[in-house]
């Protein structure tokens, strides 16, 4: 009878352990697919003013420029939140023509977190004596390396609404005049130097 009901308790417990380890989180149901406003904007002009408003934003808050081009922007910032841990944000944005006469553009954005680890590897020290070979001594040198333990798009609504809000700030400077106003400096100052010179 003892061994009979240990047999049992064992493939019960067996049982339970392989339910645990076959049950495994579905990532895919979380996508539903039913919101288009988290990654994207609608914006009145051509695509590609708006992905230069885009980089301009990624550069107004210290975002390096890894790729630019009329219809595509990458960008990457890092952070050191902890003496051990990195961390990276690429964004990737795309500025689609919307319209057939190139009046409406889309932005897509995504934006993706990197988290790296900082990891030490000892190396011992060896050394040859003759004929008894090599022989590994006490002290060690160690070398550290930033190992990625996740990577994962960032999902915050308010993340991206904080983006988009930049974004078009930089689309209405677009609408000011600003190459007359530039202009006019230097036309007083060329003014203001021939007067000087004629006195």
């Amino acid at each position: 009878m003892r061994s009979s009901s240990r047999v049992l308790l064992l493939s019960g417990l067996l049982a339970v352990i392989a339910g645990c380890a076959g049950t495994k989180p579905v990532v895919y149901q979380a996508e539903k697919f039913d919101s288009t406003d988290t990654f994207t904007r609608r914006f009145p002009v051509s695509s590609e003013v708006a992905c230069e408003a885009v980089r301009r934003t990624l550069l107004s808050q210290g975002y390096v420029i890894s790729a630019a081009s009329n219809n595509q922007i990458d960008g990457r910032k890092s952070f050191q939140p902890q003496s051990d841990v990195h961390v990276q944000i690429a964004f990737r944005v795309v500025c689609a023509t919307d319209a057939a006469d190139g009046a409406m553009a889309s932005v897509f954005v995504n934006a993706l977190e990197d988290r790296y680890a900082l990891k030490k590897t000892n190396n011992s020290a060896s050394l040859g004596v003759g004929a008894l070979g090599s022989l590994s001594l006490p002290f060690s040198s160690s070398d550290d390396s930033l190992v990625k333990v996740a990577s994962e798009t960032i999902s915050s609504e308010k993340f991206y609404t904080r983006f988009f809000q930049l974004v078009e700030r930089y689309l209405a400077n677009e609408d000011s005049p600003t190459s007359e106003t530039m202009e006019m400096p230097e036309k007083s100052f060329r003014t203001q130097a021939k007067s000087t010179t004629g006195d």
